[in-house]
């Protein structure tokens, strides 16, 4: 069982940037593609980005995309998500999650293990 946990979410202004961790526990981190969601009030949770167990490959969606970047430590078995020019739109809880494989999908199906979420709130 992978536990993840979520930190960084807040409150920030438009324009602004927010850095979000989540720390894996367990031995296998390194052989899980991990991604990021978000959910905002009354929408479905969406994808946001991916990335592949080594890093070498990664995913985001067109909204954030330019934007937004993940990567990952598998020394520290943690992956981030360094969030620039926020967006009020960008406003939702962020959830991690993992994925018992070494490619990286989009889909919130493909995904066995999730945090808890943070919260992220931009204002205009």
């Amino acid at each position: 069982q992978v536990q993840l946990v979520e930190s960084g979410g807040g409150l920030v202004q438009a324009g602004g940037s927010l850095r979000l961790s989540c720390a894996a526990s367990g031995r296998t981190f390194s052989s899980y593609a991990m991604g990021w969601f978000r959910q905002a009030p009354g929408k479905e949770r969406e994808f946001v980005a991916a990335i592949n167990y080594s890093g070498d490959r990664t995913y985001y969606a067109d909204s954030v995309k330019g934007r937004f970047t993940i990567s990952r430590d598998n020394a520290k078995s943690t992956v981030y998500l360094q969030m620039n020019n926020l967006k009020p739109e960008d406003t939702a809880v962020y959830y991690c999650a993992g994925r018992r494989s070494v490619v990286a999908v989009t889909i919130t199906e493909g995904y066995d293990y999730w945090g808890q979420g943070t919260q992220v709130t931009v204002s205009s």
